[in-house]
Parts: C-alpha cells; structure tokens; sequence
C-alpha cells in the first residue's frame, strides 16, 4: 500500500467502484463525500498499486477520467455446485477475460461428488492456462444450502445436510495448501452479479429471487450482500404463502418454494400433460398450451405475493427474477407485477421494477468470482 492514503478512503473508493463498476472521479467524489483532492491522491495511490484502471472519457461534453478495478493482481476462482452441474470460473488476474469449465452431475448426486467435479475443473483450468495453483488468491463456492457467513457452517437441520462436513473442511476445494476457501449461498451469489453486472446494474436496492428446481433469493444494498444477523437473510424460497399449505422440505408448511419450484410445476400438470421437464413446460407455454401457461400465471401470483411483502419492508429499486422460470419472459412476470401492484402501492407509492435476469445460469458463479475478489481486494488492503 502507498504510503500516505488513509485506509477509510480507499476502502470508500473502492466500494463505490464495485457497486458501479466504472465511474469518473467527480462521481466517485459524489458516490463517497470524499472531496476533489482525496479522490485524486487515493485514485493515483490505487493505481500505484495495480488496484485500478483508469481511461479518458467523454462525459457531458467534457473531458473526464473513468476509473475501473483491475483486481487484486492474481488468479481467482469461482465455482458453483448446482443439483444438476458444477461450473468452474477461473480469472486469470493477468487481464486476460475469465474462463469457464461445466461437469454435469447425475440427480441425487452427494455433495462430495459435487466437490471432486469442481476440483477437477479447477485443476484443468488451471493447468490450461499455465497457473501455479499456489498463486491463487482466493475461492469462492455458491452452494445449494443455507451458509452462516460469519461462522462458516450450513445452517439448519435436515437442509441439505450433505454439505454440512464440505463447509467445514473448505481445504477440499482449494487448489493448493493455504489458498482460503469462501461459502455462500447460491442464492446470495446470483444476486451480487446481477447487481453488479447484470439487470441490477446501478441501483442502490436490488432484491434478486431465482425460480428453478427450488427458490433461492438475496438481498444487495449498496453493492453489498446483505447476510443479516447470522448470515442467512435473502432465504426467500421460505417465506411462507400458506401456514395451511403443504410440508416443506426445512419442515414449515406453506413456503413458496413449494408453490413455485419446478417439481411443483410439473407435478401440478403431470395428470393433464403427463410427465415434463420444466424446459418443456416453458416450450409449451411459449406455443400456446394453455395449461401450461395458467401455471406459470399462477407461479407468477405466488411469487408476487411473497415479494409484497419483500418490497414492502425493503422498498427495493428493482426486483430480477432469474433461475430457469425466467425464461418465461413475461408469462411468469406480467401476474408477478399484477400482484406488486394489487399490494404494495398503498405502501410504497410506486410498484417497484421488475425484470429477468441477464446472467443466466452461471450467474452464481459470477457472483462467487465476485466475492473471491472481494476477499482478496480486503485481504491486500489488510496487509
């Protein structure tokens, strides 16, 4: 670190600069209440130190300098572990574009089989593009479970308790001795990227719920996830839309999930259209098939109820629903955005935006190389 700039500055730089990904250093004065001469002494500080990047723009008509991160100078590494795929993102940290490896994963699959797929695509990676493992910086894992950050440990009894021993040993993942290891929830890394880099993008508030095999959600403020008291906030898939309703698999009765996930939707049809994937439930309703458009009518109302009162407590910017349901466009958000707006004008004033998501399936493994060069950005401006 350059001598001479204030730690509480750079970190406030910094942070601005992850939220909004590139921003002149009048902006950036703005985004921080730092004045002209702080933002100019810690922006040249950064540079020094290979933190940033820096370009000449034109903005309103005047010259101007952009300033973007440039990472933490190292290779980082993103992987998720899905129920049906490990995906493997590795960045380079030499500015080379980031590159990507999948392993399909058979249904029903045990955690450490999740494991051995990732390291192995870690370990190919790796070796394609000439990395010493030792020279990563840092891990970071999007699981199918509920993750207490602060401890490390999956919470909650009986949910998915396969990755109850994989979080506690994170050495399993790491691709050399000493490399640290992050866990989160997939739904906490879904959302960070499409805060920060995908239909988020700008906003302060961003509430993002994913609608696959199960719910997941998360909650980014300011750039930032929010992980509440323990760690676990943004468990959106277990809000509850009838105390009456059928048992959930954490043991409640009613959650969404269990109105909206895909096993429900291809339960509710298997008597009228017999057995279907949810890919084809969306091909049917995209042609026309009106059973199958009705459900997804009806996911969509599920949904709205449960981001009501979301949106009523949080008052977010947008709302970005991604997962596979996405894919239904406007089917499934256009009874979602009814529903905002039958129950949160009153107390909102205004029905908040809603949209799908622009990252698709890899969107937790862009959230994960996100929060891997968080921890390694946090972990230089330590030293």
């Amino acid at each position: 670190m350059s001598a001479g700039h204030a730690p509480r500055s750079r970190v406030s730089v910094l942070t601005a600069l992850r939220h909004a990904g590139e921003l002149t250093q009048v902006e950036i004065g703005a985004a921080t209440g730092l004045t002209a001469g702080t933002v100019s002494t810690v922006v040249a500080g950064l540079l020094d130190d290979g933190l940033v990047r820096v370009r000449d723009v034109i903005r309103t008509g005047r010259r101007a300098r952009a300033v973007s991160l440039a990472g933490p100078g190292g290779p980082l590494i993103g992987v998720h572990c899905y129920l049906d795929e490990a995906r493997v993102l590795l960045d380079p940290g030499d500015g080379r574009p980031a590159v990507e490896a999948l392993a399909p994963l058979p249904d029903g699959h045990r955690a450490d089989l999740a494991v051995d797929a990732a390291r192995a695509l870690s370990g190919d990676l790796l070796a394609r593009e000439g990395i010493d493992p030792a020279a990563v910086l840092a891990v970071a894992v999007g699981v199918p479970a509920p993750v207490e950050v602060r401890t490390g440990r999956v919470a909650g009894a009986g949910v998915r308790d396969g990755w109850v021993p994989v979080v506690a040993q994170p050495a399993l993942l790491a691709p050399a001795p000493g490399v640290p290891v992050i866990f989160d929830n997939e739904g906490n890394l879904s959302a960070l990227a499409e805060a920060r880099l995908g239909a988020g993008r700008g906003r302060d508030t961003v509430v993002q719920v994913s609608v696959s095999q199960g719910v997941s959600g998360g909650i980014v403020h300011g750039g930032e996830l929010v992980h509440g008291r323990t760690g676990t906030a943004g468990e959106l898939g277990h809000l509850t839309i009838d105390p009456l309703g059928p048992i959930c698999s954490c043991g409640n009765r009613g959650c969404l999930q269990v109105y909206a996930g895909s096993q429900a939707i291809t339960g509710l049809l298997a008597a009228s259209h017999g057995p279907l994937t949810i890919a084809e439930v969306l091909d049917l309703a995209t042609d026309g098939d009106p059973g199958c458009r009705r459900v997804l009518s009806d996911v969509g109302r599920h949904l709205g109820t449960a981001m009501a009162s979301v949106c009523a407590v949080l008052d977010p910017d947008v709302l970005v629903v991604g997962g596979a349901l996405s894919r239904a466009g406007d089917l499934l958000l256009d009874p979602l955005r009814e529903v905002l707006a039958e129950r949160t004008a009153v107390t909102s004033g205004a029905v908040v935006d809603v949209v799908a998501g622009q990252l698709g399936p890899a969107a937790p493994a862009h959230g994960a190389l996100l929060l891997a060069r968080d921890h390694a950005l946090a972990a230089l401006l330590r030293a």
